[in-house]
Formats: C-alpha cells, structure tokens, sequence
C-alpha cells in the first residue's frame, strides 16, 4: 500500500499483556515518521505520550482519532472502550500488527500476524524515510499540549467543598514530588479507571496498574499487595471506591503483617456512583445503587466509618474532610513505616466531561419513560456511525 505525504496517521496503540516498552520506543520515540502515538496507558509517560483513546480517552487523541485516513493498531484487542464501540474512527483503514489471527482480523482491517517489535522493525524498514504531513504533526503537538495544560486545571482545584476524582488524584500526585516517576496507582472498578486514564501522569512504564479486563471490584487492595511484591522500591498508592473496598479489604490485615507498606486512599460516594450515572444515562431513574434510592429496612443503611474498619486490621487511618486535609495526610502517609488508610467523602455526581467517546450500552426499545424514550433514540443516532467489526477489507 503506498502513502502519500498528506496521509494522517494516528494510533499505534499497546495490548494490556504487553509490558516491554522497547518496541514502540524504538519505533517512534525519535519521531519517526510523524506518528501520533496514543499507546496502553500501562506504558505511557508524560514525556513519551501525550493523551489516550476510546470512551474514557482525552479530547486530544480522540479528535485526532476522528480525523485520521489511516490507524495503526498494534497488539490491541480493539474492544468497546479502545474504538468507542466502534464508532470513534470509521473513515479510516485499519492495520492491524497482533500476534493473534483473532484480534488482527477485528475492524476489517487489513492484518499483519506478527510479534509487536518484529513486525514494527519490518514496517520501519519498508517506509524508509517517509513522514506524515507537517501540520499534521504540528497539529498533534498543539492538541497534547492544550490537554496537559487542561489536565493541570482539573487537577489543581483545591477550593471544593465535596471533591469529585479528578481533584483526588491531583491532590495524590502533588503529595510527592516524584510522583510521577515512583508512584504507581492501582485500581480496577467503577469510576476511578476512567479519571485516571484521563488524568493520572506518569513518566515510567508500569506507573498506571489497572486491571481493565472485567471491572473486578475488590481487586484494587490485593492487586496493591502484589504490586508492592514485585516491585518494594515503588511507593503503592491504592485508590478505590467504598463499594469494591466493601467487596474485598482483608489484604490490608496482609500488607500489614508482611511489612509490605501500601497507601490506600478510599473515595466514600456512598453507594455505586458510576452505575447510578450510567442508569441515569440510560434514561432511567436512580435505583439500589447510591444509598440514598436503595429499598431500606429499619434501622436503615449503616453509617460506615472505614477508617475505623481499616484501623482494625492494623494499618494507620483517619478520615479527612476536603483536599487541603487530604495533602496533609498523604504526606504522613509517605513518611508512615506501614499501610495507611485515608478516606474522603466525594461527589457521585461529578466527573471529568472533557474528552470521551460514545460506549454503546443498549437502551430498552419499549418504555413508558420519556428518558429512555429519549435516550433510545439518542442510541440509535449514534448506533449509525458505527463501522462494521469483522470481515476483511483486503
């Protein structure tokens, strides 16, 4: 296939699995050929990459996604959140680079069945010294740096009464000044994946842990533990959600007696925020997942203190009631010899509107709610953008 000088090409992007940062480093981190490079947040860093892709990806990325003639996809699944259900980029061609036939075949893509740095090797190779278009590039450039400079504006709120993700995470990364090269979060479920696929900043491969494959609530505790094992030269921050720490916490009691050190910070919403917002979206009215719309029986929903409960089983803990606490205690929490809890009450409401691409979650055809009436109609609207998921192009 031949590639002119206007073609824009955008997306080489990393499958979870893969950890060695090498091969994509290799391919373009001396701006070879002028790709835009949107890879598995796993591997990127502030000063390599400069925005993400799909449902939960920054403006930047996702408005260079809709533009692009041609996507290189290299070692990803593909799936709902990487192509905004397949819909964020349909007028571009596909190339898949995968080592697996299944996911190489995906999008209608024309596929190469190869190992990542193998066949990134081979491509080098065969397009010589060809580049994308100057304002491309130039383009590419000016959008990462208006997104880091917005991401710095999200983060940087302190003045709020009840703080919503984005300004815990900043308040986190501000805690130490080598945050982004010592920290790594680990998370798995609900809203917090999606704020720190926006908004996390690293600059070291493995700083970002998110275990992505099924929202498992209740990893985030015992998946810290084992990051701390693997790597104890790393400061492990745990950020998790009440409702997945109510699933599983008893790895802290573990943390504990091993002398593997975590800071955990807990984000009380009081119920299943991200669900409630996602059953609003769909049009429906809020239902068993914030406490508030839960059914109740007397004495009602418990007031938890999980400070409290985490003291327990034997890590230090305390409550803190807004940002500026929550900085003070993170600081402690870095000089502490082991686990520490801390808790802060958030907004189930609020969350990160910039960027974003649309999740195909199905809408009920047949209702009396004017809603999801109206959210139906808004599902098939977008339903037609999608390009088709299998067959070939070649």
């Amino acid at each position: 296939m031949g590639l002119s000088e206007q073609l824009s090409i955008d997306r080489a992007s990393l499958g979870g699995g893969y950890r060695a940062p090498s091969a994509i480093e290799q391919f373009v981190s001396t701006r070879q050929f002028g790709f835009k490079v949107i890879p598995n947040p796993t591997l990127r860093g502030e000063r390599a990459w400069s925005g993400e892709i799909g449902v939960t990806g920054s403006p930047a990325a996702n408005a260079m996604a809709r533009e692009a003639d041609l996507v290189l996809a290299v070692g990803t699944r593909l799936q709902d959140f990487t192509s905004g259900s397949h819909a964020l980029f349909p007028q571009a061609r596909l190339i898949t680079l995968n080592v697996n036939a299944f996911d190489a075949l995906k999008g209608r893509a024309i596929p190469v069945i190869a190992d990542a740095e193998r066949g990134l090797r081979a491509l080098s190779a065969a397009l010589g010294g060809w580049q994308t278009a100057a304002a491309w590039q130039s383009q590419a450039r000016d959008a990462a740096q208006g997104w880091r400079n917005r991401v710095l504006e999200i983060t940087g709120r302190r003045d709020v009464t009840l703080p919503y993700e984005g300004e815990v995470i900043g308040a986190v990364q501000r805690s130490a000044a080598d945050s982004t090269t010592r920290d790594i979060v680990v998370c798995a479920a609900g809203t917090l994946p999606a704020e720190l696929h926006k908004l996390w900043r690293t600059e070291s491969p493995g700083g970002y842990h998110m275990e992505y494959g099924y929202s498992c609530m209740g990893y985030e505790i015992a998946g810290g533990l084992g990051v701390k094992m693997a790597r104890p030269d790393a400061e492990v921050i745990v950020m998790v959600g009440d409702g997945s720490y109510l699933m599983l916490n008893s790895e802290i009691a573990t943390s504990v007696m091993l002398g593997q050190k975590l800071i955990i910070v807990v984000l009380d919403n009081l119920g299943f925020g991200c669900i409630n917002r996602l059953q609003e979206a769909c049009g429906g009215a809020p239902f068993n997942n914030l406490l508030a719309d839960c059914e109740q029986r007397q004495p009602g929903a418990p007031k938890i203190d999980f400070a409290a409960h985490a003291a327990a089983l034997g890590a230090r803990a305390e409550n803190v009631a807004n940002i500026a606490q929550l900085e003070t205690a993170l600081a402690r929490a870095r000089q502490a010899d082991r686990t520490s809890v801390i808790c802060i009450r958030t907004d189930p409401a609020r969350t990160t509107v910039d960027g974003g691409a649309w999740w195909e979650v199905a809408v009920p055809e047949v209702s009396s709610r004017a809603q999801v009436q109206a959210a139906r109609q808004a599902y098939e609207k977008d339903k037609q953008s999608q390009k088709a998921s299998y067959g070939s192009s070649v």
